[in-house]
């Protein structure tokens, strides 16, 4: 498989399984509504689980532009692979969006609530206020970015491999294909622990226990392209009694993760080279 459709399937898997908990616990009439926040923070983890354990062999499942720019900036990725990925991410996020969506179109119809239908496709802070929430989704995604590269290289040593796209595979034991520049066989390095397909539960844990410590104050986006996406199918379909998209705030979701990810790359590099000297 190709890992563009990787990226693409990952994420339309991420999405379909995250923002459908969403769903399913604020559309009204649904048998988990008012389940609260605990399932939907568990149900954002599973989805990251289920996204990277599809997606994991053949694209190394990174599913998130912010995961992608850090592997970029850490110098495994190309920029124009890169590129590929990210426009991967988007259009499987749009696709996830669509397919909740259509799975509860009549529980769309009958919540009154715009807010609720919107929250189903993309984030929004509980208290209106840009900087402090585009700090929120910058440290949420160093909390998610920085541990991804400890997880992967625990010893702090710097390599020539990504411990970004490695995270998803450092204890798996699976591999994935040769890209064709900027020597991606280093994005799927063989692994050496080979607990199987449980090596994809520390991400999803991290994305649970961020949700549950961090999510509160914003909606925990952490990923570009699974909030402006989604926000972008809810803009185009014509759901009944919607809200405008909040394009005003569709900026933070984006520029915070990408921001979370510079920091925690450089700050990566920094202890890497300490401990290297």
């Amino acid at each position: 498989m190709s890992p563009y459709l990787a990226e693409f399937i990952g994420t339309m898997l991420l999405i379909l399984f995250g923002n459908g908990v969403v769903a399913n616990v604020l559309l009204k009439r649904t048998k988990g509504n008012d389940a609260g926040w605990i399932v939907i923070s568990a149900g954002w983890g599973v989805a990251v689980y289920i996204g990277a354990f599809c997606s994991n062999e053949y694209s190394g499942a990174q599913l998130n532009p912010a995961v992608t720019v850090a592997t970029m900036l850490h110098g495994d990725l190309g920029y124009l692979v890169g590129a590929g990925y990210m426009l991967a991410q988007f259009f499987g996020a749009m696709t996830g969006a669509l397919l909740v969506y259509l799975f509860y179109r009549e529980h769309f119809t009958v919540t009154q609530d715009p807010d609720a239908k919107l929250a189903c496709f993309s984030t929004a802070p509980n208290i209106r206020q840009s900087g402090q929430a585009f700090f929120c989704e910058m440290v949420g995604t160093f909390a998610l970015i920085l541990p991804i590269f400890l997880i992967a290289s625990p010893t702090l040593v710097h390599e020539t491999k990504s411990p970004v796209a490695e995270t998803v595979t450092a204890v798996s034991g699976t591999g994935g294909p040769d890209t064709e520049a900027n020597d991606n066989k280093s994005l799927l390095p063989e692994s050496t622990l080979g607990l199987g397909s449980l090596g994809l539960l520390p991400v999803g844990l991290l994305v649970f226990g961020i949700g549950m410590s961090l999510g509160g104050t914003t909606g925990y986006a952490i990923n570009p392209a699974r909030d402006l996406g989604p926000r972008l199918i809810h803009a185009l379909l014509p759901i009944k009694g919607k809200r405008d998209s909040d394009w005003g705030y569709a900026w933070v979701p984006v520029a915070g993760p990408i921001a979370g990810a510079i920091l925690a790359t450089g700050v990566y590099k920094l202890l890497s080279m300490t401990v290297s000297s």
